[in-house]
């Protein structure tokens, strides 16, 4: 699929896209087109998935439009200690018989977004809910470190 025609026409994106096209023979060739294959389909389903980041007090909230999905097409996660991931996929309507498309413009595929978390986030007191197509995850603060108290050492007298 050409992503260009998706208005994705970054030059970036455009040198990956001639990169993954490539028919290469060699099984080395082939991993690192893999590779770039997969890089450009996360880019794409990066690019594709808009969020909103809040910070409250207490929390961060980031907040995903996932129209038409049910909770089992959504996936959250935690990567690498401090990147939370979003993912999922949007499918295609099963087809009737009789019934064809006119006009096909909702988005269907796999998405993803990738944030990563700061240092106070509490990464055991996560939370995920979608509710009227819109997917809400709150990632609690850690409690801010107490300051440090200046340590009195006590003079003996010799």
């Amino acid at each position: 699929m050409d992503f260009r025609l998706m208005g994705f026409n970054h030059p970036l994106l455009n040198t990956l896209y001639h990169i993954v096209d490539e028919d290469n023979h060699d099984s080395n060739n082939k991993n690192k087109s893999e590779q770039a294959r997969s890089y450009v389909r996360d880019a794409k389903a990066m690019a594709t998935t808009p969020a909103d980041v809040k910070e409250y007090p207490k929390s961060y909230v980031f907040v995903v439009d996932m129209p038409g999905l049910k909770s089992g097409d959504i996936k959250v996660q935690v990567e690498e200690d401090n990147v939370l991931v979003v993912c999922g996929e949007q499918k295609r309507e099963e087809e009737k018989e009789g019934v064809k498309y006119v006009r096909m413009e909702r988005k269907v595929g796999k998405f993803m977004r990738k944030f990563v978390l700061p240092e106070n986030a509490n990464l055991e007191n996560i939370n995920a809910v979608c509710q009227d197509g819109v997917l809400s995850v709150t990632v609690e603060k850690l409690p801010p470190p107490e300051p440090k108290k200046p340590k009195t050492i006590e003079v003996k007298i010799a």
